[in-house]
């Protein structure tokens, strides 16, 4: 089986322009392709992560891949699935968050002698001049074509700023750059991309003569069809410090019982003649393949000591041997406490376990809140200084642990 076809078989391919020409290029390690990450955050999250697994596959059956670090295209803000303009970020916090990415990426990809390339919009977008770019690609895109794309469509009503207009004509542009500088003849992205992908293939067709192609991959969508990777503290992050090796494990843990083999599949190395075998398991082995999908993910991410201390204390946890020491945690200090305490909502809260009030006192009411294995039924409930001092575990549903403490 060739790598196409593992892809295929994993759920991964999406939409394709050419499928025998790739297929031909990717099985014999003909690709010399990119992905574009725009540094929008510090931290890559889930929603970047099949992408690097996507290029570390590729990697691995011989194509050369080119990581795209979007220094200026994040400057612009891609529109695509969003209903609002993206927050304008500083050229320096740009380039710490390029830092950041590159160095998380180091854990999957290999950069070393002949190993990937890095590269960064931003040295040839900064620099380009207004007319030029005009001169140069501006007859090449139809105004009506760009707005019958999707990622541009679902902003009309609201309002697309001329702005982000230009995002497809410079991610077209980075495509061109590539091919004509690198030789790169692939492009690889999320589904929601394809629009400014098959631009950029037709750019370079219509300036050089030459064919390059492009290749979605599925996006990861729960059995509800809602992006995965959220949780009610934001995003997935893959930073540690952002998203705790256990709250990572967990959040794998409890997916939902109809998306683990499909996660199993797109995300995980195990080999397909393995993830065949496991497809025919009995409906009671599920825990099991959660364990299993969390254990090894966890250890893409992180590392295998940490996915096994994730797993260890997940494990105490639901058997109720409550084991704090890697569990997630809040640490507050005194300037949250009012007369040395600290109201039951505004402790769930400050750890994020709520948005709101009215949030924390309908959890309470309906029964979802324990405090040390105590079921809170009080929401004026106050914790004392002592309490706090001492730490004390809040149990949110059945699956949500976690520790607060006064620093």
């Amino acid at each position: 089986m060739g790598i196409f076809e593992e892809l295929q078989e994993r759920g991964l391919i999406a939409q394709v322009t050419d499928e025998e020409q790739i297929k031909n290029l990717i099985n014999n390690g003909g690709a010399k392709f990119y992905i574009g990450f725009d540094p929008t955050a510090d931290s890559l999250h889930v929603g970047h992560f099949m992408a690097l697994c996507l290029m570390k596959r590729l990697q691995m059956a011989g194509n050369k891949p080119i990581v795209l670090l979007g220094g200026g295209t994040g400057l612009i803000g891609d529109p695509t699935g969003r209903t609002d303009m993206r927050a304008m970020l500083t050229t320096e916090t740009i380039q710490h968050n390029c830092d950041c990415f590159k160095k998380q990426m180091e854990k999957f990809i290999d950069f070393g002698k002949n190993g990937a390339i890095v590269v960064n919009n931003a040295d040839w977008l900064v620099n380009l001049k207004y007319v030029d770019l005009l001169r140069e690609v501006g007859a090449c895109f139809s105004v009506n074509t760009m707005l019958r794309a999707e990622c541009y469509k679902q902003r009309m009503e609201r309002g697309l700023s001329f702005f982000e207009f230009n995002y497809m004509i410079m991610q077209s542009y980075d495509f061109l750059h590539l091919h004509n500088t690198l030789g790169c003849n692939m492009q690889f992205g999320g589904d929601d991309q394809w629009s400014n992908m098959l631009a950029g293939t037709e750019l370079i067709r219509k300036k050089t003569g030459e064919d390059a192609y492009a290749m979605t991959i599925t996006l990861l969508l729960n059995s509800e069809g809602k992006k995965m990777g959220k949780t009610a503290k934001g995003a997935v992050w893959l930073d540690k410090n952002k998203t705790t090796p256990f709250e990572f494990y967990q959040y794998w843990r409890n997916v939902d019982d109809a998306d683990v083999m499909k996660c199993i599949k797109m995300l995980t190395f195990i080999p397909m003649e393995k993830i065949r075998e496991m497809e025919k398991w009995e409906t009671n082995r599920i825990n099991e393949l959660k364990e299993i999908l969390a254990y090894e993910l966890t250890s893409l991410v992180h590392s295998k000591e940490d996915a096994e201390k994730a797993m260890e204390t997940a494990r105490n946890l639901f058997s109720g041997n409550i084991d704090s020491a890697n569990m997630p945690k809040t640490e507050i200090d005194e300037s949250n406490l009012t007369n040395n305490e600290l109201s039951i909502t505004d402790a769930l809260i400050l750890a994020k376990l709520t948005t709101s009030k009215s949030e924390a006192r309908r959890l309470i009411e309906q029964g979802g809140i324990s405090l040390d294995n105590e079921k809170v039924s009080d929401f004026n409930l106050k914790l004392t200084k002592q309490q706090l001092t001492k730490g004390v575990i809040v149990k949110k549903g059945k699956k949500v642990f976690h520790k607060i403490i006064l620093l």
